[in-house]
């Protein structure tokens, strides 16, 4: 039992370590071959917060080329209109029970699609995009209901639509990033599912915690604004940037495509045998979970 009990906190371990900034990861430099920075800001804004100048005028601070809000309603719907001549792409969906997005690009939006994995109210967004220079790359956004006594009485929806999501970016086979808030920090069992499962990298190796959630209390702060990216994304800068009155710290993160190198595949888990049967499992029970919590 004490050699079980030690082997599962060396796991532990090791999982922390990794996004340690002592973690030494390969860091591919931009070059010719590379696409031009792409840089986003993806950001829970609070619904009830009335503060949409402050989120407007971050968004002219740091003028990324794409950005993304969650839990935005009609009323943020309206606030931001003063960006759509900037942002000439648009996906708005202006829910009220805390579960709208609003997606916005400089960048030319070829195709798009809102998806409603398993509930017609918890929407998720897949937008392909085409860089200035020609490089094409599929951005997903998403925000699952997290478990808690004033929402969900349990994971069943977040964890099925994570899954969802992963299998689809799986079946895509495109150059993805995925951006949002998770509601779940990254080395949670659905987490790395998810990244197992989408094949992706977890963009905070490396870089720390990056702890986005809650503003006001320092003490009592997790990581649930996660980004993750195919192999062939390389993130140069991850982190949170000033509050916006909101309950979450925006997540800034600039990063390139380069398809000519195989440089992070070894940062690629798969899923083991066992693991597709209970994926496809939690996906079902996400689907069938049924929830009056929502307004």
């Amino acid at each position: 039992m004490q050699a079980l009990t030690f082997i599962s906190v060396l796991i532990h371990i090791k999982s922390f370590y990794k996004y340690n900034s002592f973690y030494k990861t390969n860091q591919k430099k931009h070059s010719n071959i590379s696409s031009k920075k792409i840089t986003v800001i993806s950001a829970n804004v609070f619904q009830e917060n009335k503060e949409y100048e402050k989120f407007v005028n971050l968004i002219h601070k740091y003028s990324p080329d794409i950005f993304l809000t969650m839990e935005s309603d009609k009323n943020w719907e309206k606030a931001l209109s003063v960006l759509d001549l900037e942002y000439p792409y648009s996906i708005k969906i202006g829910l009220n029970n805390t579960y709208g997005m609003h997606f916005y690009s400089k960048l030319q939006m070829t195709e798009h699609q809102v998806h409603y994995f398993v509930a017609d109210d918890l929407p998720s967004i897949e937008a392909k995009i085409k860089t200035n220079d020609n490089f094409n790359f599929t951005f997903f956004a998403i925000h699952p209901p997290p478990p808690s006594p004033t929402e969900e009485e349990n994971s069943k929806e977040r964890d099925g639509e994570l899954l969802s999501v992963a299998k689809k970016i799986k079946a895509n086979a495109n150059t993805t990033v995925v951006l949002g808030d998770f509601n779940n920090v990254a080395w949670a069992k659905s987490s790395i599912l998810f990244r197992k499962t989408s094949e992706t990298i977890d963009g905070r190796i490396g870089r720390g915690f990056i702890s986005s959630y809650h503003t006001k209390y320092w003490f009592l702060r997790f990581p649930i604004d996660l980004m993750f990216h195919t192999a062939d994304i390389f993130v140069e800068e991850l982190k949170t940037l000033e509050t916006i009155d909101s309950d979450h710290f925006p997540i800034y993160s600039t990063f390139f495509i380069n398809k000519k190198t195989a440089e992070q595949q070894d940062l690629i888990e798969t899923l083991e045998q066992e693991e597709h049967e209970i994926v496809q499992e939690v996906i079902v029970e996400g689907i069938n979970e049924k929830s009056d919590n929502r307004k």
